[in-house]
């Protein structure tokens, strides 16, 4: 990537009922060029609309990638990466092996909402691991090829085993979701 591109970072925090998301625009050198706050609805089915309106609120034509911390923010909330209108490839990463959420998916809902995740879930993309720094990651990439969801992820990653973006939307969305708690209380 040149040395001036930017990535969206979107990543959520944990709550009871409401879990805030960040997105964080940030240049390939680590300055941090933009910050959008949205919500998700921990157990609901909103987390793609979610996302989108993150990405529309940033508004950033130049952004060359979005990374997504995570297929399932918020309890189950599961993303739907193929429905995302994004200014360039949606990366998914996320930080631990798993065998999938099948089985977690299956154990924690019946019926309607059961199904829907379970479908959801299975239309994405197959995740293929990353070795970066030292630690891997899990990507999964529409409108990028493994290989090329691997360099973006990589490039991203100055050090450690998260990528830069995701790392600042990170702290953003438990910072933005600390003072809505002590707000609440």
């Amino acid at each position: 990537m040149k040395s001036g591109a930017r990535v969206l970072g979107i990543a959520a925090s944990d709550a009871d009922r409401t879990s805030t998301i960040a997105g964080a625009v940030v240049r390939i050198d680590r300055v941090v060029d933009g910050v959008t706050l949205g919500t998700i609805s921990v157990g609901g089915r909103d987390a793609t609309a979610s996302v989108q309106s993150v990405i529309d609120r940033a508004d950033r034509p130049d952004v060359a990638a979005v990374l997504i911390a995570g297929i399932a923010p918020a309890w189950f909330n599961v993303i739907d990466l193929h429905a995302l209108d994004a200014p360039g490839p949606v990366i998914s990463v996320s930080f631990e092996a798993s065998p999938g959420l099948d089985t977690a998916i299956e154990r924690e809902f019946e019926g309607s909402a059961r199904e829907w995740r379970l479908a959801t879930y299975r239309r994405q993309p197959e995740r293929h691991a990353v070795s970066v720094d030292g630690e891997t990651l899990y990507v999964r990439s529409v409108d990028a090829s493994p290989d090329r969801a691997r360099v973006i992820v990589r490039e991203t990653t100055p050090e450690g085993g998260r990528p830069e973006p995701l790392r600042v939307a990170r702290l953003i969305a438990r910072a933005a979701a600390e003072r809505r708690r002590s707000e609440d209380s």
